[in-house]
Formats: structure tokens, sequence, C-alpha cells
């Protein structure tokens, strides 16, 4: 039962992230530096992938699959917290972060790896 609790809250974790790739666009535009071009094009992309990832761990069926490539996703969007925690980027929905926390949030991508591996096991 706590796995499956575990699962839904990852994945309503994701959409609401997903959510934000949308709302807060310029907040996650900020997060590249400045010589990647189509900011927001891959903003929005990377939204929709979350939407998605989120409803495959939801399926049975494509649970597994869904998980591994979730933490293949994670470690792929790393580089951009590392960028934000080295040039003290804020957090999307902010104007201001407070640079230690954007060192601590780094600490917190290995555990997302970790949760999504574990819930999306059969």
């Amino acid at each position: 039962m706590g796995k499956r609790i575990a699962l839904y809250v990852f994945a309503l974790l994701f959409v609401v992230a997903g959510i934000g790739h949308f709302t807060m666009d310029d907040g996650f535009a900020r997060m590249f530096p400045e010589w990647v071009p189509f900011k927001y094009p891959i903003v929005y992309l990377t939204g929709i992938i979350e939407w998605i990832l989120a409803l495959m761990l939801l399926v049975p069926k494509t649970r597994r699959l869904a998980g591994i490539i979730t933490a293949i996703y994670l470690v792929l969007i790393f580089p951009a917290n590392i960028y934000m925690a080295i040039e003290e980027i804020p957090a999307p929905w902010d104007d201001y972060t407070n640079p230690v926390v954007l060192w601590i949030r780094l600490l917190f991508q290995p555990l997302l790896i970790w949760w999504v591996l574990v819930v999306s096991k059969k």
C-alpha cells in the first residue's frame, strides 16, 4: 500500500511540475545558459514529457519502462540544476532563492531517481 501511495505521489509531482513548465515558463527558461537556443520550446517539451512519464507510471504495463526513462530524464536535466546553483538562478516560481537552498536541492535529485526506480519495480 505504501509503495502505491509513493507511486501516486511521484506521478502527481511530475504532473504538477509539468504544469509549472507552462505557468512559470520564464522561470524555467532562466535555467538554461544564454548559449542554449529554443529555450521556451524546450521548457514546453519537457513539461509534456513529464506529463507523459507520469501517465506511463500509472499504467502497470508501462510502469517499469517509465521508471527507467524517468530516471534517465532526471539525470539528463541535472546539469540545469547544477547551473542554477552555480549561477544562483532562483527557482522558477521565485525572484530570489537562497543559494544554499539551490545547492541542497541538488542532493534531492538522486533521491528522486531512487524513488522512481523503487516505485516502478514490480
